[in-house]
């Protein structure tokens, strides 16, 4: 059974995993075994130095393994490519190597990528660690919209993945409609049990309630935030740590 946590996407030094982990493990309940997720982004064009509008919004890859210097969160690096590059198993690997020691999970946001590159990747890295796979708006659509047909995929990537992220908002801070990802949920945890679940979508101070009926089916789900944990609702702009700050402080409320 993998250890459920509480995401923060978009940290951008070592300082703000402090102050956030300080606040988690001041308002963790008593007997809880959660972890703060601390989730740095980083993408193909940044990998390999190609001009972006996430330039500014992503640390640079060298900086990554400066953030995930703590053993008591569980870091991951969030992958993003959605344009189908070639050699993908060489850019996972490259991009792991920049988590440095610490890194704990790499999140893939991609749309159904090979289970080949992924293998190939992770074990060019040389490194022990989870893989999280999103399934987001468009891997969904590409599945006819279909729980049968996201289980029947997600076998494919049988021993190659750990947890599964169901999130329609993939970072643009839309709220989830839990009656919608409920299906989905039910799907992936009677059929493929070993398989980790995760939910995000529009989820902050203010929003966590969307979340709540998916914790009460499945109280060991995990949960990530990212866009709404800013006043303007955009991942370009820098998280407000206040905001971030009663996230998890609600956050940690519903989810022991």
């Amino acid at each position: 059974m993998y250890t459920p946590y509480i995401g923060i996407t978009d940290f951008l030094n070592y300082d703000q995993v402090k102050k956030m982990l300080a606040v988690f493990k001041s308002n963790q309940q008593p007997g809880s075994v959660r972890k703060l997720h601390v989730g740095v982004m980083t993408s193909y064009k940044i990998l390999h130095e190609i001009q972006t509008k996430w330039s500014k919004a992503f640390p640079s890859k060298e900086s990554i393994a400066s953030i995930f210097c703590s053993d008591d969160v569980y870091n991951c690096l969030h992958y993003a490519d959605y344009d189908n590059h070639t050699c993908v198993w060489k850019d996972l690997s490259q991009a792991i190597s920049y988590g440095g020691l610490g890194i704990n999970a790499l999140q893939l946001d991609m749309i159904w990528p090979d289970p080949w590159d992924i293998s190939e990747g992770v074990k060019s890295s040389g490194k022990k660690i989870e893989v999280i796979l999103q399934v987001g708006k468009k891997a969904i659509e590409e599945a006819d919209d279909d729980p049968d047909v996201v289980v029947q995929w997600l076998r494919r990537y049988n021993g190659v993945i750990d947890r599964v992220l169901l999130d329609m908002s993939m970072g643009r801070g839309v709220g989830m409609n839990a009656a919608s990802l409920l299906p989905f949920a039910r799907a992936i945890a009677d059929r493929l049990p070993e398989i980790g679940l995760v939910v995000a979508g529009g989820l902050g101070p203010n929003t966590i309630g969307l979340v709540e009926s998916l914790v009460q089916e499945f109280p060991d789900i995990s949960i990530d935030a990212q866009g709404k944990l800013r006043p303007s609702g955009s991942a370009l702009d820098p998280i407000d740590w206040g905001f971030a700050e009663k996230y998890l402080v609600e956050a940690i409320k519903i989810l022991k």
